[in-house]
């Protein structure tokens, strides 16, 4: 497969990598309410001129699968996005990188529950390994720890939020949507602007100016829009689940982006934790052998020749 191919994929991970630093920067600039709707503000600024007059030839779809958009809006943009900037505020873009990593693991482990895919060996054993990793990164070394309640609130945001763009990703599995990619990526960030509305309102209102504008700017344009653009081009290249194998790197690409605009240090938990986790999602990936077809090898060896 020629290199080139890679090259979407890789770049989409790199621009949302880069965004876990731009939550990081957001604290102290701007309220993580205002940020998290003005980005889809913007974001929809730019996209109406040329997805509206598409979006109004599919008005009949929209009608019939309005409710259906409402809830990916609410899950993959307002509460995945909203999420991680609150987190931000009480955790590291190190930290932040390698629980969105966990997101192709929870993919699966969701479908399994939700779209009754028989769960895999590698889901299965990937699952207990990733849950170990990320009991070392939220209990900072010490998964003992999680038993006194002493982890911090952004890291425990940060699985929600995973959880909820998980979750967005069999949702959108499971409802097939007869209109273009773009049409549907409009209207949910239309509905996420809605949903976001009432905590911008709601909340501190910061001014926009010369310090954050630059964070809407990225958030809006690079990490809302030209993201969407790479995936969906790796997606029709590669498939979904190579592409979501990407993910993987949010984590390497994450600490090395912290630590060179923040000045993050990486501790040993963060690697152990880090490896856990990591480990755990590529053995989701990779071992997709479902285990039922194991159960039924297994009984096949045990009344082979006798």
């Amino acid at each position: 497969m020629p290199l080139l191919t890679f090259l979407p994929p890789l770049g989409a991970v790199l621009i949302w990598s880069g965004n876990m630093t731009i939550n990081q920067l957001t604290v102290g600039s701007i309220a993580p309410s205002s940020i998290a709707f003005l980005r889809w503000v913007l974001a929809l600024a730019v996209l109406t001129p040329f997805v509206v007059p598409v979006a109004w030839r599919h008005r009949d779809a929209i009608r019939r699968q309005w409710p259906k958009l409402a809830l990916l809006g609410l899950l993959g943009m307002a509460m995945w996005q909203g999420l991680a900037y609150v987190a931000a505020e009480t955790t590291s873009a190190t930290n932040m990188g390698i629980l969105a990593a966990m997101v192709p693991l929870l993919t699966v482990l969701l479908s399994a529950l939700i779209l009754r895919e028989a769960p895999s060996l590698g889901g299965t054993l990937g699952g207990v390994l990733a849950l170990a990793g990320v009991s070392v990164l939220l209990g900072h070394g010490d998964p003992r720890s999680l038993l006194e309640l002493e982890v911090a609130l952004g890291d425990l945001l940060m699985v929600v939020a995973a959880t909820c763009y998980a979750l967005y990703g069999v949702m959108l599995k499971r409802w097939p949507l007869d209109m273009p990619p773009w049409v549907v990526l409009y209207l949910q960030a239309a509905f996420a602007t809605l949903f976001l509305l009432p905590g911008y309102l709601l909340g501190p209102m910061t001014p926009v100016d010369g310090h954050n504008v630059w964070l809407i700017l990225y958030a809006g344009i690079p990490a809302s829009i030209v993201t969407t653009f790479l995936w969906m081009r790796a997606i029709r290249q590669i498939g979904a689940s190579q592409a979501s194998i990407f993910i993987n790197l949010m984590p390497v690409f994450s600490a090395l982006i912290a630590m060179a605009l923040l000045g993050e240090r990486i501790a040993p938990f963060h690697l152990l934790g880090g490896a856990l986790v990591l480990a755990g999602v590529i053995m989701a990936q990779t071992l997709t052998r479902p285990l039922g077809r194991l159960s039924a090898g297994a009984t096949r060896l045990d009344r082979g020749p006798r």
